[in-house]
């Protein structure tokens, strides 16, 4: 079991494979891209499995793999299913965007994947393109349909706000949720060079006080809290020992970050 020093129960583990993303969203990259990790530099499958065993055996049971966007790793689908026999994880998700979820949606369900966060910031097309700067919102309301199809055990939205559910935007993508019976959350745009966040309306995001997550990088570095620039290597201390000395790490409260972005260590 893994408790830190405030008394939260770490159970909960992020796991970005890719910093790559084939959106630019205004809030989360710059139009021109990034300067992208090189493959190399990249976690491997089995480097990740390997360091999701160890965390699982020290009590971590609910895993989310994020990116960047996660469908774009080649092989995504493999990694879930190899994460998915692991023994001991209670709850296994997956953050994206939706944009090829046409493609990975039944393939995702039939390796294991049991929960989809999507990505749904508007429901009008025009607005979609300007948000994420490319990108077509049907492929991306088709996934959600065909996902919906595969029998997860839960589909939830995600839908970023300037300051509220009050937003037009926001208010559309409710009411598509509300008519297909999918859970939404309203996460307000968040600074990390700045330290500014916020609790996610609709879920526990941002609440420091119950935080018991810790992230790992998609080139191997284990994050105690999202709004830090304290990271611990995996390549350097080996899975275990990196797993705990970030949570005797983790903060009573976020700060800022000047290392991390939105897209390299999964939001």
């Amino acid at each position: 079991m893994l408790i830190d020093k405030f008394g939260r129960k770490i159970e909960y583990l992020r796991i970005s494979v890719t910093d790559r993303c084939n959106l630019r969203c205004v809030y989360c990259m710059p139009e021109e891209g990034i300067n992208e990790l090189k493959h190399t530099d990249l976690l491997t499958f089995e480097e990740i499995v390997d360091f999701t065993k160890c965390a699982v055996s020290l009590g971590i049971n609910k895993i989310r793999l994020t990116g960047g966007e996660p469908l774009v790793r080649k092989g995504i689908v493999g990694l879930v299913k190899m994460i998915a026999d692991i023994d001991g994880i209670d709850d296994l998700a997956m953050t994206t965007n939706a944009i090829l979820l046409k493609e990975f949606a039944l393939p995702l369900k039939e390796a294991g994947l049991q929960r989809l966060n999507i990505s749904l910031d508007t429901i009008d097309g025009k607005k979609f393109q300007q948000l994420s700067r490319r990108g077509n919102l049907q492929n991306v309301l088709e996934g959600i349909d065909l996902a919906m199809k595969c029998g997860f055990r839960k589909i939830k939205l995600n839908c970023v706000v300037q300051e509220s559910r009050n937003e037009p935007n926001a208010v559309q993508v409710a009411k598509y949720a509300a008519e297909r019976g999918l859970e939404i959350r309203f996460i307000r745009t968040m600074k990390l060079s700045t330290g500014e966040f916020w609790i996610v309306d609709g879920g526990k995001g941002g609440n420091c006080s119950i935080c018991n997550r810790i992230r790992l990088s998609s080139n191997g570095k284990v994050l105690p809290c999202l709004f830090s620039d304290i990271g611990f290597s995996v390549k350097e201390f080996g899975g275990c020992e990196a797993i705990k000395m970030a949570v005797e790490s983790k903060p009573l409260k976020g700060s800022l970050s000047k290392t991390h972005e939105f897209y390299n260590v999964g939001g």
